[in-house]
């Protein structure tokens, strides 16, 4: 029987997970399937009982995209203001599922609503990570123009997590969409600057320019295979990383 990770075989102990709204829908192809999020909260909870500490930022793509909501007629700011809103919807579905396996979560919003979530504090974030909570942070950054993309790198930094686990549908970065092109070309290790300058739909530039000022490493990986969030804090070569 094999032993129980201890944090000497972990690489990595605090964390920020980046969810896509997507992650959540399923096949579906909008709003939120109840088994696909039980299946992440599975996860996290498989993870986060090796002693890792969790902090995760979930978009809201699969309710409302302020961007093409913008293409399409509707003001920018507001738009992205009801974005925010989604990933609210979002983090309190994935906090409920976790809180359901015996895991302690916090929802940290940048936008103030204090009946369902905290207002994002970066002591009490840092705080509740060192008491074994799981933070989700909500909202985005608070601010119109901003992707959540960026608010992962952000939100990494301010709490100093070592890594960031950007959860995708596919396997790693490709130089195409590997969907849609059969001989796509995989990057196991790609810099920053070849992400920037190729254009690679990994994060957004602003995202990927803040990691690259301050070494935040990234690790894209396929969320549907199971288990591949455990093994990357284990140190298995899974995806691609971003460095």
């Amino acid at each position: 029987m094999a032993e129980p990770a201890t944090t000497s075989t972990l690489k990595y102990e605090r964390v920020l997970l980046k969810l896509s709204g997507e992650a959540l829908m399923g096949d579906h192809g909008f709003g939120i399937e109840p088994h696909v999020v039980q299946r992440i909260a599975a996860e996290i909870k498989d993870v986060h009982s090796l002693g890792v500490q969790m902090a995760i930022v979930i978009g809201g793509g699969n309710i409302f995209r302020g961007l093409a909501a913008s293409a399409q007629g509707f003001d920018r700011v507001s738009a992205d203001h009801m974005g925010m809103l989604a990933t609210i919807i979002n983090a309190l579905a994935l906090q409920d599922a976790l809180e359901k396996m015996d895991v302690y979560t916090r929802v940290q919003s940048a936008i103030e609503m204090r009946q369902v979530a905290e207002m994002f504090i970066r002591r009490r974030a840092i705080r509740h990570l060192e008491k074994g909570r799981v933070v989700i942070f909500a909202a985005g950054t608070g601010n119109p123009y901003f992707s959540t993309d960026t608010t992962a790198a952000l939100r990494a930094m301010e709490i100093k997590a070592e890594v960031i686990l950007k959860a995708t549908k596919v396997d790693g970065i490709y130089d195409a969409d590997p969907v849609k092109v059969k001989d796509a070309k995989f990057y196991s290790e790609i810099s920053y600057i070849d992400v920037l300058t190729q254009g690679l739909g990994v994060m957004d530039s602003t995202a990927i320019s803040l990691c690259k000022d301050n070494r935040v490493p990234i690790i894209v990986f396929n969320i549907k295979s199971k288990g591949n969030i455990k093994r990357v804090i284990q140190g298995e070569k899974i995806g691609s990383l971003v460095y």
